[in-house]
């Protein structure tokens, strides 16, 4: 068997045979790692299936610890469009839904995959573009703003990623009555919120975005809101409790704290609070 040695000057100031010592603690310190492993297995937590707007906005950085403070439950956030935080609801992939597409949300709640869908805040989405605006898109009206970008075949990006963001964006085009005749200029990404926007900047092209990315993006290179306040681009956020009676290991009692929280005057209040160079990013709303 081998033993362990150290240096002669080190052992000059040992008055203890080490591995005699080491033989005496390996009982300990198993103990100690196999109550740790065991501690970590029953730590609480859920996961959360959610929008990218709510991740990469940064407030799931102010929520999510204030949330863990209060229940000791951790949130593990999967963020990716609203489209595919819905499928993994109906898979059984996660435990909560925060999401931001109401006919979609009201559907998975119809088939029967979630319990119940709750407002919870808003903000809403701008049409983003270059400062100088070639385009002449500026004003408070979606659907014309649109109609110019067509007609000259101005370069837009879009998420493409069957987003809340993506939902809306399509519903607009639709409303301009050109849903399939966005102009040569028109790419999708297939991507976040973040990606689109970096995307945009490079190009110096035009985007649909929520507010709340928008405002904690730091890439905006010559990028600016040219449309905002159509009562249109109002973007409800909802979340709901994936059905444990589809999915039996979804860890219901854990989700249903979350969202008791988030809908409560406490998880309300963290929302509000939250904002980035003294503006509001959301604005709570809860209804139960």
């Amino acid at each position: 068997m081998n033993t362990l040695k150290f240096p002669p000057f080190f052992q000059s100031y040992m008055p203890f045979k080490p591995l005699a010592l080491m033989q005496k603690a390996l009982p300990a310190i198993a103990f100690i790692a196999i109550g740790s492993l065991a501690a970590s297995a029953s730590a609480e937590s859920i996961v959360l299936a959610s929008t990218t707007s709510t991740e990469q906005s940064g407030l799931f950085g102010t929520l999510l610890p204030a949330f863990k403070k209060a229940s000791g439950i951790d949130v593990k956030v999967v963020a990716v469009g609203t489209g595919q935080a819905i499928d993994m609801g109906r898979r059984g992939d996660a435990d909560v839904l925060f999401v931001h597409d109401l006919a979609a949300e009201e559907k998975v709640v119809a088939d029967g995959f979630a319990v119940k869908r709750f407002d919870v805040m808003y903000n809403d989405f701008v049409l983003i573009g270059p400062k100088a605006d070639p385009l002449k898109t500026s004003g408070h009206d979606i659907v014309e703003a649109l109609k110019k970008i067509a007609a000259a075949n101005g370069d837009f990006i879009s998420r493409g990623d069957k987003s809340g963001t993506h939902a809306a964006e399509l519903r607009y085009w639709k409303q301009a009555g050109l849903p399939d005749k966005m102009g040569s200029g028109y790419k999708a990404c297939g991507c976040g919120m973040g990606p689109a926007l970096n995307m945009a900047a490079s190009a110096n092209a035009y985007l649909l975005a929520d507010r709340g990315t928008w405002l904690n993006f730091k890439n905006r290179a010559e990028l600016a809101v040219l449309v905002e306040g159509d009562k249109r681009l109002f973007n409800q956020y909802g979340v709901m409790l994936v059905n444990p009676a589809k999915h039996p290991h979804v860890k219901a009692a854990d989700g249903q704290k979350f969202i008791d929280w988030l809908l409560s005057g406490a998880g309300q209040g963290v929302i509000a609070g939250y904002q980035i160079g003294g503006e509001q990013l959301f604005f709570p709303n809860a209804s139960r």
